[in-house]
């Protein structure tokens, strides 16, 4: 059995509405995302790879509460 990784059982968590979009789902979010930033930067093959829009629409929600 595979454990899935706290960060994205945390922002899963939070898009199904079983926990608050909070600031551990945004600091889980800010992992993730610099992940796959490493993850592009190391190969080609996951140029392709994004978040879903989903969780790209959490993402601007989120920012849009702290600016305001």
């Amino acid at each position: 059995m595979t454990r899935m990784d706290r960060h994205c059982q945390i922002v899963g968590e939070s898009l199904i509405g079983e926990r608050p979009v909070d600031e551990q789902t945004c600091l889980s979010m800010a992992i993730l995302a610099d992940r796959l930033e490493r993850l592009r930067q190391s190969s080609d093959l996951f140029a392709g790879v994004a978040f879903s829009p989903y969780v790209q629409k959490m993402k601007r929600h989120a920012e849009a509460m702290v600016v305001s």
